[in-house]
Parts: C-alpha cells; sequence; structure tokens
C-alpha cells in the first residue's frame, strides 16, 4: 500500500489527449489550475451580442414611454440569454473535454443565441417571440445533445442525473412553445410558470447526485461575464454620450451624466470583485441561490447601461420622459446591482453591523438621489464611490486589528 493517493488522470481537454473524440466522463472538483477557455470566452463574447440587443430594446422602450411594457419584455429575453449561458456555464464546469463534438455543439448553442439576438427587436416592438424562442430551443435542444452524450459515458446515479437533465430540458421546450399559441394577456404568466420549471430541473436532476462542478471555475466564469456585462455597458454609454455631444453641441448636461456614469460602473466592478467568492461555494445549495441570483446581477448591471442612455436621451430633449423618470432608470438598478451584490457575496465577507451596512445604505442613499434632478446620476456615481471609500477604510482597519492582535500569528 502507498501513504498517498494515486494523482488524479490529467482531463480529457489537455493537449495530451488529441483524439478528435473522447468520452464525455467529468473531470475532477479539485482539478488544479481550471481557468476558462478560449472557447468559453467566445461563447461570452457572442451571448453579450444578445444582452445588448435587449438593453437597447429596453432604452427604446422607456424613452418612448413603454417603461411597463419594455421592463416586462426586457425580463423574460434577458432570462432565456441568462438561464442558457448558465447551463452551458456550469456544463462546461463539470463536463468540458473540449473534443471535436464538444465544440461543434457549443458553436450550435452560439448560433441560437445569435437567432434570439436577430428577435429581440420584434420582441420588443411587435411582441413577437418566434425568433427569440427558435433561438432558444436551438441552444437548449444542443446543451440536451451534451447532456445524452454525459449519460452515455457514464453509469449509476450520474447517468439518471444526466438523464432527467436531458428530460428535463427537452420537455419544458414544449412548454416554451404556448408563447406562440396564446393571447399576449397570458404569455406572462406562462412565462412565469416556465421560468419556474427551468430553474426546478437542475434541483431535481441533481438530487441524487450532483454534478462536479469546479468552484473557482465557476466563480471565474460569472467573474468573466460581469466584466463583460459592465464593458457593453460603458460601450453603450459612451456611444449615447458621443450621440447626444454631435446632436447638442453642449457639454453642461452632458458631462455630469458622463462622470457619474463612469463612477458607477468603475464602482460595480470594484464592489463585484472585492472579495474571492469561490471560497463560499462549497455546497450546491449555496452554488444553486448563488447562481440564480446572478439573473439579478446581471440584468441590473446591464440595465445600468441602458439607464444612461435614456438619462442622456433626456437631457438632450428626445425622451417622452421627466427628469425624475430617466434619473430611476439609472438608480434603480444601480441600488438593485448594490443590494444583490452584498446578498451574494460581500455579507458572507462583512464582520460587525458597521461593514454589513454599507452596501444596503448606500443603496438606499442611491434611490434618494433620484429626486436629485439633473445630478442624479453625478450624485449616484458620487456615493457609490463613497462607498468604495468606506468599505476600504474599514477592511483596511480589521486586517490592522487582526495584525495586531496576540493570537494573529496562530489564525489563517
Amino acid at each position: 500500500m502507498t501513504t498517498s493517493p494515486p494523482p488524479p488522470p490529467s482531463p480529457s481537454g489537455t493537449p495530451g489527449n488529441a483524439r478528435p473524440l473522447r468520452r464525455l466522463t467529468a473531470r475532477g472538483r479539485a482539478e488544479a489550475h481550471r481557468v476558462a477557455s478560449p472557447l468559453e470566452l467566445f461563447f461570452d463574447l457572442c451571448f453579450v451580442v444578445a444582452i445588448a440587443q435587449a438593453g437597447a430594446q429596453l432604452v427604446h422602450a422607456v424613452v418612448e414611454s413603454h417603461t411597463g411594457e419594455g421592463i416586462a419584455s426586457y425580463a423574460m429575453v434577458f432570462f432565456a440569454i441568462w438561464w442558457a449561458w448558465m447551463n452551458f456555464t456550469w456544463f462546461a464546469s463539470a463536463y468540458d473535454n473540449d473534443d471535436v463534438l464538444y465544440r461543434v455543439v457549443t458553436l450550435i448553442q452560439i448560433a441560437g443565441v445569435l437567432v434570439l439576438a436577430a428577435g429581440v427587436p420584434r420582441a420588443f416592438e411587435e411582441h413577437d417571440f418566434l425568433a427569440v424562442i427558435l433561438g432558444y430551443i436551438i441552444m437548449r435542444l444542443a446543451l440536451t445533445a451534451q447532456w445524452l452524450r454525459a449519460a452515455r459515458s457514464s453509469e449509476g446515479p450520474e447517468r439518471t442525473m444526466a438523464l432527467r437533465y436531458a428530460g428535463g430540458v427537452v420537455l419544458c421546450q414544449v412548454g416554451w412553445l404556448g408563447l406562440l399559441l396564446l393571447p399576449e394577456g397570458g404569455r406572462y404568466w406562462l412565462f412565469l410558470v416556465m421560468a419556474l420549471l427551468e430553474m426546478c430541473v437542475p434541483l431535481i436532476a441533481e438530487k441524487d447526485h450532483p454534478t462536479a462542478w469546479h468552484p473557482h471555475h465557476i466563480a471565474e466564469r460569472y467573474g468573466l461575464l460581469t466584466i463583460i456585462v459592465l464593458g457593453e455597458t460603458i460601450a453603450a454609454a459612451t456611444v449615447a454620450v458621443q450621440s447626444g455631444i454631435d446632436e447638442s453641441r453642449s457639454l453642461d448636461e452632458l458631462l455630469p451624466i458622463a462622470a457619474g456614469g463612469l463612477l458607477i460602473i468603475f464602482c460595480a466592478w470594484w464592489i463585484y470583485f472585492a472579495v474571492p467568492i469561490h471560497g463560499h461555494l462549497r455546497t450546491s445549495k449555496e452554488a444553486f441561490v448563488w447562481g440564480y441570483g446572478h439573473y439579478i446581477v446581471f440584468a441590473s448591471a446591464a440595465a445600468i447601461g441602458a439607464g444612461l442612455e435614456v438619462a442622456v436621451e433626456q437631457a438632450i430633449g428626445k425622451a417622452h420622459l421627466s427628469t425624475l423618470a430617466a434619473s430611476a432608470a439609472v438608480t434603480l438598478p444601480t441600488a438593485l446591482f448594490l443590494l444583490t451584490v452584498w446578498a451574494l457575496h460581500a455579507r458572507h465577507f462583512k464582520v460587525g453591523l458597521t461593514q454589513q451596512f454599507v452596501l444596503p445604505g448606500t443603496a438606499l442613499l442611491v434611490i434618494c438621489c433620484t429626486f436629485l434632478g439633473e445630478w442624479a446620476v453625478l450624485a449616484t456615481g458620487l456615493v457609490a464611490a463613497l462607498a468604495v471609500a468606506t468599505g476600504t477604510v474599514l477592511a483596511a482597519r480589521r486586517t490592522a486589528r487582526a495584525s495586531a492582535s496576540p493570537a494573529a500569528g496562530t489564525t489563517v
């Protein structure tokens, strides 16, 4: 007998295994140096095309005073984008073998999101979800094929889990077809039902055997998409400011929005990445809550960019809404982002009431900024910057006290 276990086999996706087709077996959850693959990064960039389309249509709806309909359509379209992305991400974390068939099926999923993106304008303007549903079904059936491959390469509880995933995904696609048949008034209720059913599939599929997802890899994948979404937000806001300058040739109204928007996005990045969250993802229950909660994180981050575009449109007189409504288009998604990041990330690492109150208190102040008229966006950015400064100071003081403690040398 040996005193240490044998080293784990190298993952099937490594360059040493160059066969074009390989068994789709689970990767090790403790695999060292696990990082996002180039295919995953490409996948994210293509998904942001659909996110950008949804954000642009939300801007158009709010500017034309169709806020309620715009938000409802945005929530539905964004769910389709986010859910397809999330399912691929967790599957890839557990089963990515990077063979030829895996790559081809992933590229099919990318084609599906591009079809979905092409249908976003019609979904918002004409409530025609045919292209959106078609693109979604392409993505989901491609993922079903991956689960069937995983089932073929496994046995016992793992095989049952993979078959449950495949069956659940297919059944849900049948339900989504109802969006094409029901009258407009019933679509929102069907969406709520189907969204809940979709989110129940992983819970049912993994009740006896969880997938072998990698905590560090999952945290990195979510962080990368957050960066890409924030980058898209900056790009959209920059184009809006540039367009405003070209049309109004006046910086007085636009500079506070531009400066405030930049501060908001910078602070959103800082706050999201302030703590290493992968250490918190220890169990499937924690991971499900954290992963599902990111629907709000991603949707609110993208909506901040849409809100900045609305604020610019209102400032140059092109939007049919009040200054208060335009300000709320920025402050409300910002407050929602702060609260959700606190609930999912920050609260697990804060010590004491003062540290715990920083982000919720900041969200409350951001909502109050809504009533500051044309200075609302700049004030929101300054409040967010103050929150970052306060959190940094409190964390530094805690570290200094821990270092000065006689027991500091014995703690980790």
